[in-house]
């Protein structure tokens, strides 16, 4: 298969594709990554699977919110993308902006209804990619959407510990804060609440 070569388009065979359809599925690819939301739009219109995959499973959410293209998202959900479809590594497109740091992809993203864990076969969290790279106000961002700064992933480490190893000091602080903020909270409440 060629790369960038559509794959999984529901209700369609997978009998061989000509070289003239791999050309334009290439092309659609390209205009998610330079978020070209007009042009998405149009082709989405005219009948454009909205969870279309490359040969690698990236959706055109996942490759918009990979390069940091918010209005190519939204467009792109509003016409019924899933905000959640992972590609074959299992990553989530949530991560994939908590990686790079845009908010404003993440935003649009839990707008239409993405999970804010966004967690990855190996249970790492957008929360817990965010602190890895030191990204504090996407910390903080996740964190007040409600992404939980406790969860731990296959190896049982959780976002601060993510932060801890890989360098990350800012997140680490904060993430500790949340935690002991977290835990006072819940001293405070009354029994059964």
């Amino acid at each position: 298969m060629q790369p960038d070569s559509p794959a999984g388009i529901p209700g369609q065979s997978q009998e061989p594709l000509s070289d003239d359809l791999i050309d334009f599925a290439s092309e659609v690819f390209d205009v998610a990554r330079r978020g070209d939301a007009a042009m998405l739009d149009t082709l989405l219109h005219k009948g454009l699977p909205p969870n279309l995959r490359n040969d690698k499973g990236d959706t055109l959410v996942m490759l918009a919110s990979y390069h940091g293209h918010a209005d190519a998202v939204r467009v792109l959900l509003e016409h019924k993308a899933d905000p959640d479809l992972r590609n074959d590594n299992g990553q989530t497109p949530i991560a994939g902006a908590a990686f790079k740091g845009y908010k404003p992809v993440i935003e649009a993203l839990l707008a239409h209804g993405a999970d804010v864990e966004g967690a990855s076969p190996d249970g790492r969290t957008a929360l817990m990619i965010a602190a890895m790279f030191n990204r504090v106000e996407m910390v903080e961002f996740l964190i007040s959407k409600g992404a939980n700064p406790d969860a731990k992933d296959a190896n049982g480490f959780t976002a601060r510990d993510a932060a801890a190893k890989m360098g990350a000091p800012d997140t680490a602080a904060r993430l500790a804060q949340a935690t002991e903020a977290k835990a006072t909270e819940a001293k405070s409440r009354p029994p059964g609440v």
